[in-house]
């Protein structure tokens, strides 16, 4: 991010302030889920959905909605099961349940086909999601999507840092958290962590829940591979970072080479948020991703 950029980041409030929108509670599946609704420019607007990652929250899209919003698309970012305000969720989380719950929340909000924005888990989400449900989709955006196998270091620190930021979660822990998936601390703003400590510190909040597939067991039997790329049946964007702790620039754009109609941006100063970090190149790629197969 540029020094431009980084004079300020704004909050999720600034960005939606003055843009038609709702803030609202869902019935997806039985599952009580928090949505932000922002209108399209149209009533027949095609929709944007933003899928977050692990234990992430709407909130992680602050840099992006408005961006999508003015360029004419309904922008609709949820929270997952046990994540965010979402309902709080009884079980140890695997993909098929993110998969039956965007099911669900698409229909309950009578959205036929989308474009499909992930970042990290909301990538691997959109990698298992879209060659079952195909018609469902226009695109998807692949921000450093997450699911595939990689060494222990990197899950062993994110586990560490998660479970202290939960079990202790103070301004400081909570920052350090998201200093895994954020590589220039500055660009950490004080609202991204509060929301985050207060979902946390949330009563009966479960890392376990959430974070179960870095348990190595869960994590292979829903692992993403190169088929999973290879079988992406919809236009994809793939953003990559020069700082992604999973994997370098060649590893990004191999990747993106197994998609059929496959895309790719690499977004330099970032790590695992390049929707965040890199967000002026991001917005102004997916925009022009979007509009191109509108």
């Amino acid at each position: 991010m540029s020094g431009t950029e980084r004079a300020h980041l704004a909050t999720l409030w600034e960005e939606i302030a003055d843009l038609e929108h709702t803030l609202r509670y869902v019935d997806a599946g039985g599952c009580r889920t928090r949505v932000l609704d922002i209108a399209g420019a149209s009533p027949d607007a095609q929709t944007v959905v933003l899928a977050s990652g692990t234990s992430g929250h709407i909130e992680a899209w602050t840099q992006n909605v408005r961006a999508f919003a003015e360029a004419g698309f309904r922008v609709v970012g949820y929270d997952y099961p046990g994540h965010g305000y979402t309902a709080l969720a009884d079980h140890p989380l695997e993909i098929r349940d993110y998969e039956e719950h965007l099911l669900a929340l698409l229909d309950a909000l009578g959205l036929d086909r989308v474009h499909l924005a992930g970042e990290s888990l909301g990538g691997w989400l959109a990698l298992k999601f879209a060659p079952k449900h195909p018609e469902r989709l226009r695109t998807v955006i692949l921000s450093a999507p997450g699911g595939r196998v990689i060494g222990e270091p990197q899950l062993d620190r994110t586990q560490s840092v998660s479970a202290k930021a939960v079990s202790e979660p103070t301004f400081e822990n909570v920052k350090k958290r998201l200093q895994v998936v954020i590589h220039d601390p500055r660009n950490i703003t004080d609202e991204l962590v509060r929301v985050r400590r207060a979902i946390y510190a949330r009563d009966g909040f479960s890392m376990a829940n959430v974070s179960a597939l870095r348990e190595p067991e869960r994590r292979w039997r829903n692992r993403v591979t190169d088929d999973d790329f290879a079988a992406v049946p919809v236009p994809a964007l793939m953003v990559w970072t020069d700082h992604e702790p999973t994997g370098d620039e060649a590893e990004g754009e191999r990747l993106c080479g197994l998609i059929p109609d496959g895309e790719y941006l690499l977004v330099r100063g970032a790590a695992h948020w390049p929707q965040w970090e890199g967000a002026a190149e991001f917005n102004a790629a997916a925009v022009a991703f979007l509009q191109k197969h509108a």
